[in-house]
């Protein structure tokens, strides 16, 4: 039986395609690829744990400095995400 992705792999899987993803970007591409819903604080949560080490480690995301950028969308409120770094070999 195959295991669901957790909330953290989904948000990861989102951000490592290199473009900008806003929370509403990531909810629809979470409930169209999982059939799940998270809320705006549990994707804000989940983009934080992608700085922990737990998920650094998991992702092999560089073990210091930053891992996510954010801005502010050029149009609208809100931000938007992506990830940043090279990966570790």
């Amino acid at each position: 039986m195959k295991t669901k992705p957790t909330l953290d792999d989904c948000v990861y899987l989102c951000l490592s395609d290199g473009r900008w993803w806003t929370f509403w970007d990531i909810q629809g591409k979470i409930k169209m690829m999982e059939d799940r819903f998270f809320g705006e604080p549990s994707i804000s949560a989940a983009i934080r744990n992608l700085r922990k080490y737990h998920c650094r480690k998991k992702y092999g995301l560089p073990m210091s400095g930053e891992v996510i950028e954010k801005r502010r969308r050029p149009v609208g409120s809100g931000y938007e995400y992506k990830l940043i770094g090279e990966k570790n070999g």
